[in-house]
């Protein structure tokens, strides 16, 4: 039962922290994603940032 209970608080937290990223494509999204370091940046990300921001 405690490991339930354990499992069950990890996901929730889990949940409302994903909850917290902006839009992919919001105007929010494009401008983190203009501050951030080239080397953080993954190549879907950046196919997503040409995609939705640049074009």
């Amino acid at each position: 039962m405690k490991n339930k209970l354990v499992l069950g608080t990890v996901f929730l937290a889990a949940l409302l922290l994903a909850g917290c990223e902006p839009e992919i494509g919001s105007e929010e999204w494009c401008a983190s994603m203009k501050e951030r370091n080239a080397e953080d940046i993954t190549a879907k990300e950046a196919a997503d940032f040409t995609k939705h921001c640049v074009f």
